[in-house]
């Protein structure tokens, strides 16, 4: 599902949260984004972004091995309901920023505070604006059925009809999940290991709750590298990081 539905239009007072992620109230407290029609848009420029349909390959053809293991997967992680790593999955389900970011509290060894990092918090934001724009075509393109739909099974949360009605192949969590934490993991190194290791399961949580098959979610950090590759040739982006990171810096100081 798109964060920016066709035919809508910011208002002038949204444009400006668009643009600038948040504001500065008088007392110093920045007000961040609250839904979509203020939400920060993406760094980059549309027209020359990367197209994950032009660069990923197809989804497993129909009775391939790949897909026999992707179906094979979905059915064995069912049997993980009532399991710690399932109410893990549940939780991870969680996309939206600014909140969503959280889930790498554990492994940046700090809790992630917009109010306290506030220029982080709309880098990340801004990411996902830049991921409905890489993934779409490739959403649209493959039109692939996602696992609860093609075979009926519980999942760790209950599916909203526009999640049955969206492409499976590639998986937009596993692509931001591992955007976010290649970026993260630059800006906190000493904590890589565990960053990164936090951005692979945000990515399996996808499969444990039957939304995405595996190969989705293989799929979805190819994406997730592609837009940090391309990111990184953005001067603006280049210019948030900066700052990002030294509010990070700042934070973790704090908790030592």
């Amino acid at each position: 599902m798109s964060i920016f539905p066709l035919g809508r239009r910011l208002t002038a007072a949204a444009l400006a949260f668009a643009l600038f992620g948040c504001v500065s109230a008088p007392a110093s407290t920045p007000t961040f984004w609250t839904g979509f029609r203020d939400h920060p848009h993406g760094y980059l420029d549309k027209a020359h972004a990367p197209n994950a349909a032009a660069f990923l390959p197809p989804p497993p053809p129909a009775g391939s091995l790949r897909e026999q293991d992707d179906i094979a997967i979905y059915r064995a992680t069912r049997a993980l309901k009532g399991a710690s790593r399932w109410d893990q999955a549940r939780t991870d389900n969680e996309i939206e920023t600014p909140s969503a970011p959280r889930v790498f509290d554990e492994a940046l060894g700090v809790d992630f505070t917009p109010e306290k990092m506030p220029t982080l918090t709309r880098l990340l934001g801004r990411m996902l604006g830049d991921l409905e724009t890489i993934q779409t075509p490739a959403k649209r393109g493959f039109t692939r059925p996602r696992p609860f739909v093609a075979e009926p099974a519980e999942t760790c949360f209950p599916p909203e009809p526009w999640l049955a009605a969206s492409g499976s192949y590639p998986s937009g969590h596993s692509a931001l999940g591992w955007a976010w934490a290649l970026v993260l993991a630059e800006m906190a190194p000493d904590r890589a290991d565990q960053i990164l290791a936090r951005g692979l399961a945000y990515g399996d949580s996808r499969m444990i709750c039957g939304v995405h098959y595996a190969s989705d979610v293989e799929a979805g950090r190819i994406v997730g590298a592609a837009l940090v590759t391309a990111l990184k040739a953005d001067p603006t982006f280049q210019a948030d990081f900066v700052v990002a990171r030294r509010e990070l810096a700042q934070a973790r100081a704090v908790t030592r």
